[in-house]
């Protein structure tokens, strides 16, 4: 991962890397009829939603994935990608795919469940109540390519995340 300076050089709108450190307070838990007004959502396996309720950046979207920590990973998925982590590696490679439009079984072709170590879009994964959420945002010009993604640093959010 290139340090912090040459993140810095990128290109960036300051709100995203503040959005992204802040990013329990946007955030919402509840069934999906009680978040239809979030800027993004996910939707569990145990009928709940996670919402995104953090500002418009211009110019850039934004994309959430999140499933429960303690869920069991499935069989062929922990045979042909490790357990280990696997749900913090399946909602960051999930929300790649949705600020990159690509479907995951295309996503797995290139990446398995990594994230590419270069590009302009950015991350971060971290742990709310019961669940592993990740929030990535992207540049809103036209279709983001898959090699667009690189995780944001600890040391600019300011706290830690769960292993890349």
């Amino acid at each position: 991962m290139p340090p912090p300076s040459d993140l810095d050089r990128r290109a960036r709108p300051r709100p995203v890397p503040g959005l992204l450190a802040a990013a329990e307070r946007h955030l919402r838990v509840g069934v999906p009829a009680d978040l239809t007004d979030a800027v993004t959502r996910s939707h569990l396996d145990d009928g709940r939603c996670v919402g995104w309720y953090g500002p418009t950046t211009p110019g850039w979207r934004v994309a959430i994935d999140a499933e429960r920590a303690d869920a069991p990973v499935p069989p062929a998925l922990g045979r042909r990608f490790g357990v280990q982590d696997f749900w913090a590696r399946w909602t960051r490679a999930e929300c790649c795919c949705k600020l990159a439009d690509v479907p995951v079984a295309a996503w797995w072709r290139l990446h398995g469940l990594g994230t590419p170590a270069d590009g302009s879009a950015v991350w971060r994964t971290l742990r709310v109540a019961d669940l592993v959420v990740t929030v990535g945002f992207a540049p809103a010009s036209g279709s983001v390519p898959a090699s667009a993604f690189v995780p944001l640093p600890a040391s600019a959010t300011g706290s830690s995340r769960l292993d890349r």
